[in-house]
């Protein structure tokens, strides 16, 4: 059987790259990456070869080809049931739908001022307009579905869920710019941290000898 493509931009800076790899992963089947450097004059030309959008990730997966971070997941969730990427009750899957869609059109402000980084450290003090109410209702999402859907577990749904594929590069940032929300929100930042999948993607961040110097202050 053809193994499935995965195909990312580099693993400092890719937040999106992050989402799909980490779902990837949680299948636990073999796969292979195609991994493209951002902020190149011949990036965008390189993404073109994979996906119609010039934007990365994306998936070849047998006769299966998808260009979005969250249809990769919703088809690696269809195509891999065991792996558990939606939780099984009904009322905690409907919850983790709506914190993966608002994460996916969302949070604006922290997107644009706390770009994904992970070989720096920029501690913050003040942060610009947005930001601060985008991480109150990140915070608070982290809370609430460990505090109602996540009792059996680490992480927000118990165990590793798409919804933890999307808000891991969240836990990345804050630690990047010197969030540190204590209780709950900073017990689930130290659980995903601590994934082994995470920590092999960061690994291999620190290893990338790319730089876009935009995200490099």
């Amino acid at each position: 059987m053809e193994r499935p493509t995965l195909i990312i931009g580099n693993r400092n800076y890719s937040s999106w790259s992050l989402r799909a790899w980490l779902a990837m992963e949680a299948t636990g089947r073999h796969f292979d990456e195609v991994v493209i450097p951002l902020g190149r004059d011949n990036t965008t030309e390189e993404i073109l070869r994979w996906s119609p959008t010039a934007r990365v990730p994306a998936l070849k997966d047998g006769e299966v080809f998808l260009w979005d971070s969250l249809a990769i997941c919703e088809h690696l969730a269809e195509a891999n049931p065991e792996a558990g990427l939606w939780p099984v009750d009904a009322r905690a899957r409907a919850t983790a739908r709506s914190v993966v869609a608002e994460m996916h059109s969302g949070f604006v402000a922290l997107r644009k001022h706390m770009p994904m980084n992970l070989r720096a450290s920029y501690p913050v003090a003040d942060h610009e307009p947005g930001v601060e109410d985008d991480i109150a209702r990140i915070t608070a999402i982290w809370e609430q579905c460990r505090t109602n859907h996540g009792p059996d577990g680490d992480l927000l749904f118990g165990r590793f869920t798409i919804a933890d594929a999307f808000y891991a590069p969240i836990v990345s940032r804050f630690l990047t710019y010197g969030v540190s929300p204590g209780g709950i929100a900073g017990e689930y930042m130290e659980a995903v941290w601590a994934l082994p999948a995470m920590q092999d993607w960061a690994e291999k961040a620190h290893a990338e000898e790319w730089s876009v110097e935009r995200y490099d202050r």
